[in-house]
């Protein structure tokens, strides 16, 4: 019997000319070659992310460098870490009476304006502009005790560098934008200037000439002549922003007329720390010649004698482990000044010393 055989209907792909040429094989990979090409592609992927995460990165630390440079980076700095020792201010404690208003605003809508300081080593940081600011919140922190809220402040961040004229001038033009300051402050600040040992100048009168610049010649005029004033009368007024324009320059004008008017107006004043504005400004404008009884007080003018009329005062520096100490001295005063917080060393240490010194120059 024979065997039939059977056929099957086997669908052959039809050979394309383009795909298949004449003599040619299409090329199979394996899989070891696929795994090789996919890292090839992965790790070229790879390169080229990174390389585009190092030039955003580059662009942010120039654009970050950039903002330190102009004091624009700002940070909530501890009020323990700023310290204001680097520039010497006109402020007293009980000389700005609108700061219980700045305190009041702050707490009912926050800080408008970060302060600004510099970075000065070990975690601490120099104020340069917003004693006001800092002065408000470290009240609000001494009354309320709630330091998350109150014992940090924003503040921007400068790089360090700049020059210390530069950095009184900007404290100086910062202040000159405010209403309410008067020449005594402006005349303070002056010679702030020429007693910090830092500074090259050591004439407060033409310290007012580097310090404000920006002001017209007819006010530095005025300030210059406040400047006899606030030397001479210093730590005996209270009250000294409160002295009008014309006040301070007719008794500013007698003063040097009359070589004990300061020493009777510091007498007059001694003790009477319960005075107020009235009471202290109706005491100066008499000895100024102005107002009821004016005059009734002044001392008889007195001629100069010669070691007066040729020098009222000494100015000498002295070089210190702490860097260079400005002395002053002056009729009633001998300051000094340097670098360094006095307040830190022991009261009987520093009495010691004194009384040495006072012991020495009798």
């Amino acid at each position: 019997m024979s065997r039939k055989r059977r056929m099957f209907d086997i669908d052959l792909p039809a050979d394309d000319p383009e795909d298949f040429p004449a003599g040619k094989v299409e090329s199979r990979r394996g899989p070891m070659a696929a795994a090789i090409s996919e890292t090839a592609e992965s790790t070229r992927d790879r390169a080229r992310v990174e390389a585009q995460i190092r030039a955003e990165n580059d662009a942010l630390a120039a654009e970050h460098v950039r903002l330190k440079r102009a004091g624009l980076i700002t940070d909530m700095i501890p009020l323990d870490a700023i310290d204001t020792q680097k520039l010497i201010r006109d402020r007293r404690p009980v000389a700005d009476f609108e700061l219980a208003e700045l305190v009041a605003s702050i707490r009912e809508i926050g800080l408008s304006n970060p302060i600004r300081v510099e970075p000065s080593g070990d975690g601490r940081y120099e104020l340069i502009q917003g004693w006001r600011r800092l002065s408000a919140f470290r009240q609000l922190l001494e009354e309320t005790g709630d330091a998350e809220a109150w014992g940090r402040i924003p503040a921007g961040i400068a790089a360090r560098g700049d020059a210390l004229e530069d950095l009184y001038r900007r404290m100086v033009d910062e202040n000159l934008v405010r209403k309410d300051i008067s020449f005594a402050e402006m005349a303070q600040l002056a010679l702030h200037y020429a007693m910090d040992p830092l500074t090259a100048e050591t004439d407060p009168e033409k310290a007012v000439a580097i310090l404000f610049k920006s002001a017209g010649y007819q006010k530095r005029s005025y300030i210059r002549n406040f400047i006899p004033l606030v030397e001479r009368l210093g730590e005996a007024l209270i009250y000294p922003q409160e002295i009008p324009r014309a006040l301070g320059l007719a008794l500013a004008s007698r003063l040097t007329e009359m070589p004990g008017m300061a020493a009777a107006i510091k007498s007059e004043l001694r003790d009477w720390d319960t005075r107020s504005i009235t009471d202290e400004l109706e005491v100066l404008r008499r000895f100024a010649g102005q107002g009821d009884g004016a005059g009734v007080a002044a001392p008889r003018a007195t001629p100069a004698t010669p070691q007066q009329a040729a020098k009222a005062k000494t100015t000498f520096q002295l070089a210190r482990p702490q860097g260079s100490a400005r002395c002053i001295a002056a009729n009633g005063r001998l300051e000094i000044r340097l670098g360094r917080d006095f307040s830190t060393i022991d009261r009987r240490k520093l009495e010691a010393a004194v009384a040495s010194l006072l012991d020495q120059i009798e």
